[in-house]
């Protein structure tokens, strides 16, 4: 499967990282890392801007994180009006990756702090399209 299917809306259906929703598929959230000069990237980037080499590795994003910081949406963009309000997080996992991601509606909001732990899992949305978000760790 390509890009086509993934988040709430799509704008390419190919991508020279579409194993990322394979992956995501299979439930696992997956990152690059560059074997040259050992810098990760999530999303994950085919190419490494830090030294230019086109080799990349794949690896799972696992474990528990923190929650950096959020904030919640009243008014989303072009694609995403009728998911508001929802909230956007940002979390550090091992290793320096930080993701950008959606807290799970599960999570209250009153539960909500910074350093809190996180887990990071692939979501099948309603409309059947995959996603990634942030559940209470």
């Amino acid at each position: 499967m390509g890009f086509e299917n993934f988040g709430t809306v799509s704008f390419t259906a190919e991508a020279k990282v579409a194993d990322f929703i394979t992956y995501l598929e299979q439930g696992k959230v997956m990152a690059t890392r560059c074997p040259k000069c050992g810098v990760s990237y999530f999303p994950p980037k085919a190419d490494c801007p830090s030294c230019l080499s086109g080799e990349v590795e794949w690896f799972e994003v696992k474990g528990k994180g923190k929650l950096a910081t959020y904030t919640i949406v009243n008014y989303g963009p072009s694609g995403f009006e009728d998911d508001a309000p929802y909230i956007l997080a940002l979390g550090e996992f091992e290793g320096g990756i930080q993701i950008l991601a959606r807290l799970s509606k599960d999570i209250a909001p009153n539960d909500i702090k910074a350093g809190m732990s996180l887990v990071v899992s692939s979501v099948k949305r309603p409309d059947g399209r995959i996603a990634y978000e942030f559940k209470k760790g």
